[in-house]
C-alpha cells in the first residue's frame, strides 16, 4: 500500500522559510513525476511544484517562482518543497503527491490535481503578517 507522509509545515512570519518535507512508502516513484499542490481555506486545490526522476525538468507555478524550489531524493523516495520569503497569501495546507504515469515536458498534466494518483495529508502552512 502506497503512503506519502508530509512533514515540515508551521507558522511563520511573512519573509521567513520553511521546508517541506514528502516520504514515500509502499513503491518507488524514482521514475514518476511528484510535486506539491495547495489548498487555502475556500479555494480549490492548486499546483505548487513538480519535478522529475533526476530534477531535470521542474515546473513551478508563477506566484511561487522564484522562491519557492522543489527537489527530490530518489535513493530515500523523498521530495521537498523549499519556501523562502513567505508571503500571508501562502497560507494553505500543502499536499504532496505523486503518480504511476509518464508526463512528457509539454504536457499540461503536470499540473492537473486529477492526474496524480496519490497524495499525503497534507501539512499546514500558515504565514503572518
Amino acid at each position: 500500500q502506497v503512503h506519502l507522509v508530509e512533514s515540515g509545515g508551521g507558522l511563520v512570519q511573512a519573509g521567513e522559510s520553511l521546508r517541506l518535507s514528502c516520504v514515500a512508502s509502499g513503491r518507488s516513484f524514482s521514475g514518476n513525476p511528484m510535486g506539491w499542490f495547495r489548498q487555502a481555506p475556500g479555494k480549490e486545490r492548486e499546483f505548487v511544484a513538480a519535478t522529475t526522476l533526476n530534477g531535470g525538468m521542474t515546473f513551478v507555478e508563477d506566484t511561487v517562482k522564484g522562491r519557492f524550489t522543489i527537489t527530490r531524493d530518489n535513493g530515500k523516495n523523498k521530495l521537498y518543497l523549499q519556501m523562502n520569503s513567505l508571503k500571508p497569501e501562502d497560507t494553505a495546507v500543502y499536499y504532496c503527491a505523486a503518480t504511476v504515469k509518464h508526463f512528457l515536458p509539454d504536457d499540461p498534466r503536470w499540473y492537473a490535481t486529477n492526474e496524480y494518483d496519490y497524495w499525503g495529508q497534507g501539512t499546514q502552512v500558515t504565514v503572518s503578517s
